[in-house]
Order: C-alpha cells, then sequence, then structure tokens
C-alpha cells in the first residue's frame, strides 16, 4: 500500500487517485497481522502452504518477497495499467478474480482494512463475489479441523469464537497477534526472487551486470513470482481500476490538530448547550 502516513502536496493525481509514486510502497500493517495468523495455520497443519496475493505496480513484488522471507511459500502480483485507480469495488473484483485463477483455496486471510481508505470493504466483497462465508474483526484462527475453522473475533462488549465451514474468508485485526521477523535464511533464499517486469533488461553490448543473475530463473524456478495481467486472471475490464470504480476521491489532505486556546466548562446546561452551538457553527460535528 502507498504508505498514506506522509501525505504531501504531491498525493493525489489529477483524477483524484493516490499518486503511488510520490508515496512510500509498505506493506499494509493489517495485512501483516493476517499473515501470521496464515502463518501458524501452515505450521499446525503440515502440508499446508500460503500464498501472498497482491495488486500494484510491478515495484510491489517486494511485498511478496517480504511474505517470503517470513514463511509464505509462494506469491502473485496482479499487475496491469488496467488495475489503476481502482475502489474497494474494482479492487475486490480484481483479487476475486485471481483467487478464482489460483483454486482449490480453503482459507483467505487479509487485514481488516488499508492503510490508505480504512473502509473494511474488500474483505467481505471478496467474500460475496465468490460467494464464501466469512468472519470478520478476527483476532486469532484457533484451529481448523474437521473442515472448520475455530476463530475469535472481537464484538462490541466482548470477545466470541465462532465456527466457519470452509472455504472461508477472515479478516483479521491490527490488535492480533504481530507478524514474526523476517528469517535469515528465507532472505538468502529468496532474496533474487523477481516477477518478470520487475527484472532490469540485459545490456549484452556493453557487458553491463543488469542481466547477471539471469541465469538463477533457470536453476531455481521458484525465484520467479507469478505475474498476472487482466487478461490472466479472464478479468472483465470494465469492471476493472478506474473503469469499474464508482466511487471518487475529492481530495487528500494531512490535518495536524493545534490547541490554540483552551476553555473550561462546568456540568451545567448553559455550558454544554453553548458548547454544542460552537461546535455545530464551527461545523465540527453535525
Amino acid at each position: 500500500m502507498p504508505d498514506t502516513r506522509n501525505v504531501g502536496k504531491d498525493a493525489m493525481t489529477a483524477e483524484g487517485t493516490v499518486n503511488r509514486a510520490a508515496l512510500p510502497a509498505i506493506f499494509n500493517p493489517e495485512d501483516l497481522n493476517a499473515l501470521e495468523q496464515a502463518l501458524r495455520l501452515k505450521e499446525q497443519n503440515p502440508g499446508s502452504t500460503v500464498g501472498i496475493l497482491t495488486m500494484g505496480p510491478p515495484r510491489a513484488g517486494e511485498i511478496i518477497r517480504q511474505g517470503l522471507y517470513r514463511g509464505a511459500d509462494t506469491g502473485w502480483l496482479l499487475t496491469d495499467r488496467l488495475f489503476a485507480g481502482a475502489d474497494t469495488l474494482a479492487t475486490s473484483y480484481a483479487l476475486a478474480t485471481a483467487i478464482k485463477k489460483i483454486g482449490d483455496v480453503d482459507i483467505v486471510i487479509g487485514g481488516r482494512q488499508a492503510i490508505d481508505g480504512d473502509t473494511a470493504q474488500v474483505g467481505p466483497q471478496v467474500a460475496q463475489k465468490l460467494g464464501l462465508n466469512q468472519v470478520t474483526y478476527a483476532e486469532e484462527v484457533c484451529s481448523v479441523s474437521d473442515g472448520f475453522a475455530t476463530i475469535k473475533r472481537v464484538i462490541d462488549g466482548g470477545v466470541e469464537t465462532v465456527k466457519a465451514p470452509l472455504p472461508v474468508v477472515i479478516t483479521v485485526n491490527g490488535s492480533a497477534a504481530p507478524c514474526r521477523p523476517q528469517n535469515a535464511k528465507l532472505v538468502m533464499k529468496y532474496k533474487r526472487a523477481t516477477c518478470p517486469m520487475e527484472r532490469p533488461t540485459s545490456n549484452v553490448a556493453d557487458g553491463s551486470a543488469a542481466g547477471s543473475y539471469d541465469y538463477l530463473y533457470d536453476e531455481r524456478p521458484y525465484l520467479t513470482l507469478n505475474q498476472w495481467s487482466v487478461a490472466d486472471v479472464n478479468g472483465d475490464v470494465n469492471q476493472c481500476g478506474l473503469s469499474g470504480s464508482p466511487t471518487k476521491v475529492k481530495a487528500i489532505k494531512n490535518i495536524v490538530f493545534q490547541a490554540k486556546e483552551s476553555k473550561t466548562l462546568t456540568a451545567s446546561d448553559a455550558d454544554v448547550e453553548g458548547m454544542i452551538k460552537e461546535l455545530l457553527e464551527e461545523k465540527i460535528i453535525g
């Protein structure tokens, strides 16, 4: 995701989309919590695998590598200009078509929401498009057995434990267990893993080192990450990117609240009424 904690004047494009070139890309924080739950399930269920699916420009391959460094087994990057400018509806459509192409998936785990929108819509929309069961606001995926996942989730006023039949889509809170650190051996194994579009073009004429690692991708197929376009996932271009996005962002602003004065109010009806009138006048509430 673009790191919207560093929003500046160039954060928006003229079309009302996030200018990814102006913001550093990071692993979406709550997706790291989700990855930890997936890796724990892998440890509990020998023979299972974890794959990272993300949509973005070619540089998003770095996020897949960060997942591999922590214990994931493979990854898929959805990258195509036709995916650009997607809102939650178009994003969920793209992810759902990719999951259908991957096939034979028991559990889809994602973060509750993305740092750039905070809508918490993509996970439930993916579940709806795939026709799968879903559990939201998960704190822990406790176990998977006999075709059911047992999940602890946060609700108003407490925590509940539910059982959901597989396959299921689960969205995980940022308050869940943090993701484990990168493993040094896995970093050494996967540091050259790339999607085809990430690789520099070899310059045979001047003998530059741009393609000096090309031989590795023939010797070690696991270093080639999956890269899919709209056509690769049999997507409808009218439902992808800006074309499939009914939501348009008008502006993004970085607001810093500063207290210029302070007031001391009593519990009297007059003081409370005056405060409410002031908040309404300043359009802080209402």
